[in-house]
């Protein structure tokens, strides 16, 4: 299997170099050549595996360079570290199906992609002999996902920038308080998309690049996106009748990565009825499918801080299909938005879009009372940003085959929790006295130049 950039100016480069190049050097995003096909006895054959050997085997459906078995090692390690026996179980509560992915190391969806990109990059570091310093934004999850992905980890220091004081407190913390020597946190004076807009510059300086080895862990890391497919079919599995029944999936979403995780196991043949895309206030991709309107906006902070974005990073990988595989369209059309804020679509286009999409913004009154009423009805927590898709699938489908992705465990998101409720989480064991936990952390201001310094300064 060979990669593709979005915007066409690379050669197609193999699974292991598109790991570690993780943002492609036209500035594009990396996409296999084709989708593995699965058809119905592949699927039949698949229905019963346990999550590790699934996962084995949708993933290494585009990775031939790695051998069958440190691949599969690879992947079982990943998913040593989390808490329940099924990594990704799925619950059935008030009507719809709650996809738990928050039982790793970090209680974040994040943790299932981010444990075995930790592992391909220590493996792949070890067979070239090179270093990584990896360079990574987040709005809350993504960080401590990846620091714990890498922390400790042989030949890897990892920078992750964080917006001051606008993720959840035990967000913050679950990050400052790894204090393993090649762990970097950087709280940048401004918003998610100031981190991710300095990141995407770093990665685009390509001399920088190339001179520190910078390495991607934001979800424009293709394994990032390729671990994430494998859950929509263990969900499947356990939610669909033997009849292979279309089900729906609704998905929290900003950064358009996760969704687009589906996206792909919908083009291998997996039947999804619908991709139910949930946002908050910041609400720039459901404006987009529902009245074609993809204009920036100013990002508002919420209860549900992970999707506070205005810029979906991944979204470039689905337009690139919603062109028809057309690099110069794509290239294009990122060179008016850079121009002008705002992308335009033809009405074919959003036909195309609605036929594989909906859409619905929750806001914030509306996703406490979500919490507060799913509680009071089943005695099942959600935390904020899995409210907010639990309210858009119930709107949207009361049929019982709508699966709820679950991007986070309640107790990182005490406050909110407490607001909607009247009371605080139980907090699992692996929070048990963060709050006292000595933290390090280094404030700087939203300046590319500040931060490049500073990565220059402390990169191996």
């Amino acid at each position: 299997m060979k990669y593709i950039s979005t915007r066409g100016n690379i050669s197609p480069v193999g699974f292991k170099d598109a790991v570690m190049m993780g943002l492609a050097t036209d500035g594009g995003l990396l996409l296999p050549e084709h989708f593995p096909a699965v058809d119905t006895a592949t699927l039949a054959s698949w229905r019963q595996l346990p999550y590790r050997e699934l996962a084995f085997q949708v993933i290494s459906r585009f990775v031939d360079d790695i051998p069958a078995g440190d691949l599969k090692k690879l992947i079982d390690k990943s998913y040593d570290s989390f808490a329940h026996p099924e990594i990704t179980p799925v619950v059935a509560k008030n009507g719809v199906h709650i996809l738990e992915l928050f039982h790793g190391p970090t209680l974040a969806f994040k943790d299932v992609a981010l444990q075995l990109l930790g592992n391909l990059f220590e493996y792949l570091l070890k067979e070239t002999g090179r270093k990584m310093n990896i360079v990574g934004a987040t709005s809350g999850d993504t960080g401590s996902a990846a620091i714990y992905g890498a922390r400790g980890k042989e030949n890897i220091n990892i920078f992750i920038l964080h917006p001051y004081g606008k993720t959840s407190p035990i967000q913050a913390r679950q990050m400052t308080t790894v204090l393993d020597a090649n762990v970097f946190n950087i709280a940048v004076e401004g918003t998610f998309d100031d981190c991710q807009n300095i990141v995407k510059e770093l990665f685009n300086d390509l001399p920088f690049k190339e001179q520190y080895a910078l390495g991607a862990v934001n979800s424009i890391n293709w394994a990032r996106v390729l671990a994430q497919v494998v859950y929509y079919f263990y969900a499947w599995f356990r939610v669909a009748d033997k009849k292979e029944t279309p089900v729906t999936f609704a998905v929290p979403t900003g950064n358009f990565g996760d969704i687009f995780a589906g996206y792909v196991a919908k083009r291998m043949g997996l039947p999804i009825a619908k991709l139910l895309l949930a946002t908050n206030e910041n609400n720039i991709l459901t404006r987009f499918i529902n009245e074609g309107d993809y204009s920036k906006g100013s990002v508002v902070q919420t209860v549900s801080p992970s999707m506070d974005i205005q810029v979906a990073s991944n979204f470039e990988r689905y337009l690139y299909y919603l062109f028809g595989e057309d690099p110069a369209r794509v290239r294009d059309c990122f060179s008016h938005f850079a121009a002008t804020g705002r992308m335009t679509f033809t009405a074919e286009e959003m036909n195309k879009v609605r036929a594989e999409f909906a859409s619905r913004s929750v806001n914030e009154a509306e996703t406490l009372e979500t919490i507060a009423a799913f509680h009071r009805e089943t005695g099942y927590l959600l935390d904020p940003h899995t409210a907010v898709g639990v309210k858009a699938a119930l709107e949207y489908t009361q049929d019982g085959t709508a699966v709820c992705l679950a991007t986070a465990h309640p107790a990182k998101f005490g406050e909110a929790v407490e607001k909607a409720t009247g009371n605080p989480p139980s907090l699992p064991a692996s929070l048990h006295g963060i709050e006292k936990l000595p933290t390090r952390c280094e404030i700087m201001p939203a300046d590319r130049a500040a931060i490049r310094n500073y990565v220059a300064e402390k990169a191996l």
